[in-house]
């Protein structure tokens, strides 16, 4: 039986997902502003978190939120944090793939989780020692036992282009092992996959608290491992993630690990 927490953000992040299919076929009559270098958000991502934070404030009027968009709001240590579209980039080019995120965050530690993709109207939900579900299916990592035939995913660190040839080194690293790496261009949905074990593992560099918190949650409670580059377990706050079951995570943290610029092991 879902918790409370996530039946507010479930129905959240299905408000968004509302939003998000309305505008599809309005694509090219977008507002688009460029945040920073290669960093894009559209009028859809504002409206769908508008969407999300009145259904939240309509619960819960004293927590805390931190949104992509709005930034934070409110003093707890109860924090809603919020991506309402993780995938903006293959959103406003037609690519179909994408996600709303939203975590309950307490006091660092990610306590309930939802990751939605409205397009498959598929939802990956968590909370903190009650398991990872699929649309009410509970969900595992996957078992593999070590990187031989791993299906990895990752994402490009468009923040931090300086570490592009750490990240290159790491991917050559990683394929001298693996079947494949995959980079779908939403850290929400891969690392929802990689809780319901459609992928073995995943890194990225420079991560937003908002990219990951609702995901890790679901890989922990799926049964996996997430931590930094340096192997500290946690939400890392250099946003430099590696999560998946424990056997993959720790050897992806060795293969990682060997490549990673000493500024890329900070915590």
């Amino acid at each position: 039986m879902p918790r409370p927490a996530v039946t507010i953000a479930a129905r959240a992040a299905r408000a968004a997902g509302n939003v998000i299919l309305r505008y599809m076929n309005r694509i090219d009559g977008l507002h688009v502003v460029e945040k920073q270098r290669m960093d894009f958000a559209s009028e859809v991502d504002r409206l769908a978190e508008a969407e999300i934070v009145k259904e939240l404030r309509r619960a819960y009027p004293d927590h805390a939120i931190l949104a992509e968009e709005g930034g934070a709001s409110g003093k707890s240590p109860l924090t809603w944090v919020i991506d309402p579209l993780d995938g903006t980039h293959n959103y406003l080019r037609g690519i179909p793939h994408f996600s709303v995120s939203i975590a309950l965050v307490d006091k660092g530690v990610p306590v309930y989780g939802v990751v939605f993709d409205p397009l498959r109207d598929e939802l990956f939900t968590a909370s903190k020692g009650d398991g990872a579900y699929l649309n009410d299916r509970r969900i595992r990592v996957s078992r593999r036992e070590n990187l031989g035939g791993a299906m990895i995913a990752t994402g490009f660190p468009f923040r931090q282009r300086e570490h592009l040839d750490a990240q290159l080194a790491m991917t050559r690293a990683l394929l001298g092992q693996a079947e494949d790496i995959r980079r779908s261009g939403s850290a929400a949905l891969d690392l929802a996959y990689t809780a319901a074990a459609r992928y073995d593992g995943y890194f990225e560099i420079g991560l937003k608290p908002w990219d990951m918190a609702a995901g890790v949650l679901l890989v922990h409670e799926a049964g996996g491992r997430y931590c930094d580059f340096a192997g500290r377990d946690g939400m890392p706050a250099s946003g430099n993630l590696i999560a998946g079951n424990l056997n993959v995570a720790k050897a992806m943290t060795d293969a990682i690990g060997a490549q990673a610029t000493p500024a890329l092991l900070k915590a």
